[in-house]
């Protein structure tokens, strides 16, 4: 993905409340499911990891890694995916 990809999916994505949140459980099944089923059908999502999570910032990665998507953005708490489907909604420029 280009830089200018990137900084087109951080303009979308910065006006966006997040959807998925990673609490005191850290990363379990019911997030990873739901994160999965927000990709599929939003293409762009925000994560938000909460202050009671034993986790760190690397967690966007590793969910990044296990659904196949792109890891945009890391800025504060929060994340941006971005995986897009068969027939993308968000058109990238190139």
């Amino acid at each position: 993905m280009t830089g200018k990809q990137k900084r087109y999916l951080r303009s979308l994505a910065a006006t966006m409340p997040p959807v998925v949140q990673i609490g005191k459980n850290g990363l379990e099944n019911s997030v990873i499911d739901s994160a999965r089923a927000a990709l599929m059908a939003r293409e762009l999502i925000k994560v938000k990891l909460l202050n009671n999570s034993p986790e760190d910032k690397t967690i966007f990665q590793k969910l990044a890694d296990m659904l196949g998507a792109e890891l945009v953005q890391v800025i504060g708490f929060n994340g941006v995916l971005y995986k897009a489907k068969k027939e993308p909604k968000i058109i990238l420029p190139k």
